[in-house]
C-alpha cells in the first residue's frame, strides 16, 4: 500500500488549503482513510477520516466547521482530499495520511492505521 500526500504549504491565517492523498495498492476496496497531523512537539492526532465508501465521516473538533473531507474510489485506489478553510497559525503541523483495513467500519485513531504516507507540510503564518 501506498499513500502519497500533497498540496502543504504556507497559507495566511484565515486562507484556505486543499490538501490531497493517493493511496494505492489496496488488497480490497474496504479501506478507512484518514488525515492526521503532528506539530512540533506535540503527538499526532487524528483530524478527519472516511470510511471505505465515503458514506461516514468524522472531524476532529478543533476543524469541525472548518474542513471536509472526500474521496473518489478506483479499483484498490482511492484519492482523499482535505478541504481546510478559516486556518489559524495552530493548524501548523505535518499533516500525514493513513490508511486501515481491510474494513467496512470507520476506523479513526493513530494506533488502528496500518499504513502511512509521507506527510506534507502545512504553515499557516500570523
Amino acid at each position: 500500500v501506498q499513500l502519497q500526500a500533497s498540496g502543504g504549504g504556507l497559507v495566511q491565517a484565515g486562507g484556505s488549503l486543499r490538501l490531497s492523498c493517493a493511496a494505492s495498492g489496496f488488497t480490497s476496496d474496504y479501506y478507512t482513510i484518514g488525515w492526521f497531523r503532528q506539530a512540533p512537539g506535540k503527538e499526532r492526532e487524528v483530524v478527519s477520516c472516511i470510511s471505505y465508501n465515503g458514506a461516514i465521516t468524522n472531524y476532529a473538533s478543533f476543524v469541525r466547521g472548518r474542513a471536509s473531507i472526500s474521496r473518489d474510489n478506483a479499483k484498490n485506489a482511492a484519492t482523499v482530499t482535505l478541504a481546510m478553510n478559516s486556518l489559524k497559525p495552530e493548524d501548523t503541523a505535518v499533516y500525514y495520511c493513513a490508511a486501515a483495513g481491510p474494513t467496512t467500519s470507520l476506523t479513526c485513531r493513530t494506533e488502528s492505521m496500518n499504513y502511512w504516507g509521507e506527510g506534507t507540510l502545512v504553515t499557516v503564518s500570523s
